[in-house]
């Protein structure tokens, strides 16, 4: 039967304790007081180490005034245009977004990522049953955090080997697509580094089109890829781009983590409405700050300095790593998604690495959640960010197989 929004809103989420735990608490928790056996290496957080861009503090210092000022939720107009030619320079759109009515301008990609999942409910309406929100599993724990707060149900698509590490699509019901909200999905993915092609973004959308339900693409890692530049969600959401939301960040293609700034772009109905719930409950992002990320989309040689780094950081892993653990070197991102099941399982290699080598990394299943079955998808993968430079990332990965073997 339908939930109508009322009772949606009475209702408790559903399963409460799926918010889940922060997976580096978890690993606090896990190394606990234990020193580590070598100088430490940290290959946990997903935080670049790359060089802030040259142009970063001089724009700044021109705009220092602009923090006296309240910035608009939506966006400066020219933060919103620059946003949008950076899309159409980028990917092979359908056609230009327009920057008034479908850019968005957000705190990073993890806050809008959250809100908009809230949005969504709202803006979706009446599912028959209890709505839903797809997750890819392992994930980023935005994504399930927006749906249980959204009082949605989070369901885990696993992306295993098997499966080329994104979800497969032939394996969802209708019952469940009707029922369904928003399909989160990561291409990149974070932490396997799979590449959804074309055809496999537009089955989604056909299906969101079908089932009446949002697809929420993360794209923080679009622009660092190791073989081909990968497709974007928009690119198949052709003509009105009705149903498609592109979320865009700064922190992994020019290095900023710490200027908390990203956008999302899409279907303008669904932005008119987020904007809505954004202007009451999301803080602004500071006008200085939107003025370095203008500069940011407007200039690509940083970016291709930054895919070079990465460039030379996966070339040592082919060579140190070699065929071990079950490496391969991913599509895009910046992570190793390694296999030690047969090295004695993610928590005892972890806790082993720190122990013995000094590498703090991140058990595979503290990224992941239990499927029905009981299985995890991330059980018996460790991820290892190599966001260090070339040679810190060098020593770190000659200790990792001098300790693993």
């Amino acid at each position: 039967m339908f939930m109508t929004a009322a009772e949606r809103e009475r209702a408790p989420s559903p399963v409460r304790a799926d918010l889940g735990r922060s997976p580096f608490v978890r690993l606090r928790e896990l190394l606990g007081d234990a020193p580590p056996g070598m100088p430490a290496i940290s290959l946990a957080v997903g935080e670049p180490q790359h060089g802030v861009p040259a142009f970063v503090g001089p724009v700044l210092s021109a705009h220092l005034a602009e923090f006296g000022r309240y910035p608009g939720n939506k966006g400066m107009d020219e933060m919103c245009a620059a946003a949008a030619a950076w899309l159409g320079r980028r990917f092979s759109l359908p056609r230009p977004i327009d920057p008034s009515t479908e850019v968005l301008v957000l705190n990073g990609s993890r806050e809008g990522l959250f809100l908009a999942a809230l949005a969504a409910a709202r803006y979706i309406g009446e599912r028959r049953g209890t709505p839903a929100m797809l997750i890819p599993n392992p994930f980023y724990a935005a994504y399930s955090a927006g749906a249980v707060s959204a009082h949605c149900e989070p369901v885990y698509l696993p992306a295993t080997a098997a499966t080329g590490f994104l979800p497969d699509l032939d394996a969802l019901s209708e019952e469940l697509l009707g029922r369904t909200v928003a399909f989160f999905i990561a291409s990149p993915a974070n932490p396997q580094g799979a590449v959804a092609d074309l055809s496999y973004l537009s089955r989604i959308v056909a299906l969101a089109r079908r089932f009446g339900f949002l697809v929420f693409s993360d794209e923080c890692y679009s622009e660092i890829y190791t073989q081909r530049a990968p497709a974007g969600v928009l690119e198949a959401g052709g003509p009105d781009f009705s149903n498609v939301v592109e979320f865009q960040s700064l922190s992994k293609r020019s290095n900023l983590p710490g200027l908390r700034i990203g956008f999302v772009a899409g279907d303008r109905k669904f932005l008119a409405r987020f904007l809505e719930l954004r202007n009451v409950a999301a803080p602004q992002v500071p006008m200085p700050a939107q003025r370095v990320a203008i500069a940011a989309y407007g200039d690509e040689q940083h970016v291709v300095e930054n895919r070079r780094l990465y460039a030379q950081k996966f070339d040592l892993a082919d060579q140190i790593i070699g065929n071990r653990y079950g490496y391969r070197r991913p599509g895009g991102g910046f992570f190793l998604w390694l296999n030690v099941a047969e090295q004695g399982g993610d928590e005892a290699v972890t806790l082993r690495l720190w122990r013995e080598a000094g590498l703090r990394v991140v058990p595979g299943r503290y990224l992941a959640r239990e499927q029905t079955d009981g299985t995890n998808p991330g059980a018996g993968y460790i991820r290892v960010a190599i966001v260090q430079d070339r040679d810190t990332t060098a020593e770190a990965l000659h200790r990792l197989v001098a300790t693993l073997g």
